[in-house]
């Protein structure tokens, strides 16, 4: 069975082996981390990897070849307090993973994960999560990256990396972090071509503010006789939404539909951004609380003013939900002239929020509608 990010799937066997695959010759480093409440380790014996190839008295053992890891496990023999087992991948600082040619590949048991490298400007990742609920073992999907390599990943989960002068050039040496938490560069989740799904759940259903973001390059772009004049890009976001009653409608400044927080569309416009001035870009909130009533949310984006040129734009959804990684989806499928992109939509999938990565380009509102299948009635408007 094969795994999309952030979807899980139980553990029959508490004595498995996880096997992690990534190209054959590359500079990556596999580590397990067990981790405790608080999404922190205790110490530095809390790390399996190749200069500790085993913890916890056996109960987590690495061996590592050119081509992969492997972990040999025993859950029952994992301390009771502990809360999860992380397994993450780390490149030398200078490169990032798009820099390697292929993916990396978990397998436990018959559950298999992939990750493609292409697109991935991070230098760690966490791949994985061996977690308990409810007494039982179950792992997850989770393609998580951080920006800042090897130390962002290991402070994020209570562990201090001593600077090169501190340690042996080949391995710095992990010690205890100190009570403070500190401040991470934890990087988004980047939804691209070949990783373009993610599953976010919640036991209670209930998830909080969903916060859209739509940004783009601010700069003015010359135009008229010999380049005389600027022009910026107006680029505005909306939404179709559907309710699970069939209800559908569209949240968008143009015709000045914004929406309504509190009952259906339980998606709301805040404002619109005609120049691209504002630094934080253009926002769309979904309520979350009231996901259950939502089939789905189609995010997208056009071209309100200016000639249709989406490289010019380099612009980028970003979906923030409370207690979730970030994710983004930029819009980098350039050639298209086209004025409107799908860029991301969101499914209630038995309670689940499933975010797809869409990239997709129209004329207009009325050929999006006839893609999806909205079934929506379409007049001219204006903002």
């Amino acid at each position: 069975m094969s795994l999309l990010m952030g979807a899980n799937t139980s553990i029959s066997n508490p004595n498995t082996i996880v096997y992690i695959e990534f190209p054959a010759g590359s500079n990556i480093d596999i580590t397990a981390l067990q981790i405790y409440a608080g999404g922190k380790v205790r110490g530095d014996n809390d790390m399996c990897f190749y200069n500790q190839p085993s913890i916890s008295d056996g109960a987590i053992k690495f061996e590592q070849s050119n081509s992969g890891a492997t972990f040999n496990l025993n859950l029952s023999g994992i301390p009771e307090e502990a809360e999860k087992i992380v397994f993450t991948a780390t490149t030398d600082d200078a490169n990032p993973f798009s820099a390697l040619n292929g993916r990396l590949a978990l397998s436990l048991d018959a559950t298999h994960i992939e990750i493609s490298c292409a697109d991935r400007e991070e230098r760690a990742l966490i791949l994985a999560e061996i977690y308990k609920r409810n007494g039982a073992w179950k792992v997850r999907h989770v393609g998580q990256g951080f920006n800042g390599g090897l130390q962002a990943i290991a402070e994020h989960f209570g562990i201090e990396v001593a600077a090169p002068s501190e340690a042996p050039v080949s391995m710095p040496n992990p010690v205890p972090k100190p009570a403070t938490p500190p401040k991470i560069n934890l990087s988004k989740v980047s939804l691209t071509k070949n990783e373009s799904r993610i599953s976010l759940k919640k036991e209670n259903g209930r998830y909080g503010k969903i916060r859209v973001n739509l940004n783009w390059n601010q700069k003015k772009k010359s135009s008229g006789i010999f380049g005389m004049g600027k022009r910026g890009i107006d680029l505005d976001v909306g939404a179709f939404v559907e309710g699970t009653d069939g209800s559908v409608t569209a949240v968008q400044a143009l015709g000045n539909t914004f929406g309504n927080y509190s009952s259906f569309p339980y998606t709301f416009l805040h404002g619109d951004d005609r120049t691209g001035a504002a630094t934080d870009g253009e926002w769309l909130e979904i309520n979350g609380e009231q996901w259950n009533k939502l089939r789905r949310v189609l995010v997208y984006a056009f071209i309100y003013e200016g000639a249709p040129d989406w490289r010019e734009t380099d612009g980028a959804i970003r979906i923030l939900v409370p207690d979730q990684p970030e994710i983004e989806v930029r819009m980098n499928e350039h050639g298209s002239r086209d004025g409107m992109c799908a860029v991301a939509l969101l499914e209630n999938v038995g309670g689940q929020v499933q975010v797809n990565r869409e990239v997709q380009f129209f004329k207009g509102h009325r050929q999006m509608d006839d893609a999806y299948g909205w079934g929506m009635r379409w007049v001219s408007g204006r903002k």
